[in-house]
């Protein structure tokens, strides 16, 4: 079973479940939690953005995904690291698993972005413009956040840096680049959203 390191602890991948690459790594870098807080860790993957809130003494992470494999993998590192306490694990699609008034301190999310033709791939591709499921997320998210939250996203430079900020200003949220990694031929952004004062 393949496994990468992450802040000098294991985390295990199992087949079927994307592993954490450059952008999962650079969101994880750039999401600041604060002791005690609560995090909606959305589209969990191996769990490798739970566990980094779980490191930085988040209270509270609740992990989502549509692939149940992805679910029982981020909890079985979230157990080989004694974080399971704190976890809960939920399939679900964006926010459909979560309670109406249920909100969050910070909520952070890696969408699916490659630029696709069809979606045969839920965890990487992200429709004609690689936006779809971003989109859907930047006009939800909102509702699930607490008065004076955060939430960390990642893009690519490809889908449209302007198109995020704007959305997110119409909504009354400052959206701010705190992160860039020039790749090949495209740069990933980390995004940090707050509600304008």
């Amino acid at each position: 079973m393949p496994s990468i390191f992450f802040k000098e602890s294991k985390l295990f991948v199992l087949p079927k479940v994307y592993e954490p690459s450059d952008d999962s790594f650079l969101l994880a870098e750039n999401v600041k939690v604060k002791e005690k807080e609560s995090v909606f860790d959305l589209g969990t993957g191996s769990g490798i953005q739970g566990i980094n809130a779980a490191m930085q003494k988040a209270e509270k992470v609740v992990s989502t995904d549509v692939n149940e494999t992805a679910l029982l993998n981020a909890e079985k590192n979230a157990k080989a690291l004694g974080f399971e306490k704190i976890f809960e694990f939920r399939k679900g699609n964006l926010f459909d698993c979560l309670k109406k008034e249920e909100k969050f301190d910070v909520i952070v999310f890696n969408p699916p972005y490659v630029i696709s033709e069809e979606k045969k791939y839920k965890d990487l591709d992200g429709g004609v413009r690689g936006r779809e499921v971003l989109d859907e997320f930047l006009k939800g998210f909102a509702k699930h956040l607490k008065k004076g939250g955060k939430c960390f996203f990642l893009q690519t430079s490809l889908n449209g840096e302007e198109e995020s900020v704007k959305l997110l200003e119409e909504q009354g949220f400052e959206a701010k680049v705190v992160a860039r990694k020039r790749l090949f031929f495209e740069e990933l952004l980390v995004f940090r959203v707050l509600k304008a004062i």
